[in-house]
């Protein structure tokens, strides 16, 4: 006679909580990184270092202190932001101390980054008044930003990615004093970036797709949105600061 069969319940059994990791997971997690991971950021880095001072150089050719500020702010932005994240994802860091630094100021670079792409649009395409208030409110959420990913870097993704996305949207707020200050065509360019920026936001919060885990992952193609996202956006801040 069998004995009776004991079931275990599926909060009491184990097993039931085991993640089975997906044939791309597996390889993933067998090979490393993708052999592409931060290549797109170093290219950008290289593009975005000339492009910076091609900007300079025409905001001081047109003798605009102000233009040449804004734009130096800008160009130190984004060439810190893919100069770091370069950095951090291409090298192979010995020193686990040094690797955990990097990712917070990699990380933290996004905010200083939002902060910089703000900068010539509040200085030079915005009446004084109003461009001072957007100034107030992007460096001094860029600075909580900063402050959240060197003090708290294990916070959730649910509490970083949107403080990244609300300071993107406050030139939502500001869009009349644009299009009169910047022109149609810059505002164009600004949206199109957002737009790049939020996808690359999405499939960086749910880490997906991932089609080539040993060559080009999902980060691949959040590292590509932001590169293509920052092309617009250069091109508007040119417009702008040449304006």
């Amino acid at each position: 006679m069998r004995p009776p069969e004991t079931t275990v319940p599926e909060s009491l059994d184990p097993v039931a909580h085991v993640h089975v990791p997906t044939a791309a997971e597996a390889v993933a997690e067998f090979m490393g990184v993708p052999r592409a991971r931060g290549m797109i950021h170093l290219v950008a880095a290289g593009v975005a270092t000339m492009a910076g001072i091609a900007l300079l150089w025409s905001a001081w050719d047109a003798q605009r202190p102000d233009a040449f500020f804004a734009a130096a702010v800008y160009a130190v932005g984004i060439v810190g932001l893919f100069g770091v994240s370069a950095t951090y994802h291409r090298v192979q860091w010995d020193s686990p101390v040094a690797e955990k630094w990097m990712k917070r100021l990699d990380h933290s670079l996004i905010f200083i980054f939002i902060g910089a792409c703000y900068t010539p649009l509040a200085m030079l395409a915005m009446p004084p008044q109003v461009g001072t208030r957007v100034l107030m409110i992007v460096w001094s959420g860029a600075a909580a930003g900063v402050a959240l990913k060197m003090l708290w870097p294990s916070a959730p993704r649910w509490v970083g990615v949107p403080l990244y996305l609300l300071l993107g949207y406050v030139a939502i707020l500001f869009v009349e004093e644009l299009l009169d200050g910047a022109g149609p065509l810059a505002v164009i360019l600004l949206i199109a970036g957002a737009v790049l920026y939020n996808i690359g936001a999405i499939l960086y919060g749910a880490r997906w797709p991932n089609p080539w885990p040993t060559t080009f992952g999902h980060h691949e193609f959040f590292h590509a949105f932001t590169a293509v996202g920052a092309t617009c956006h250069f091109v508007a801040i040119w417009l702008i600061v040449l304006a």
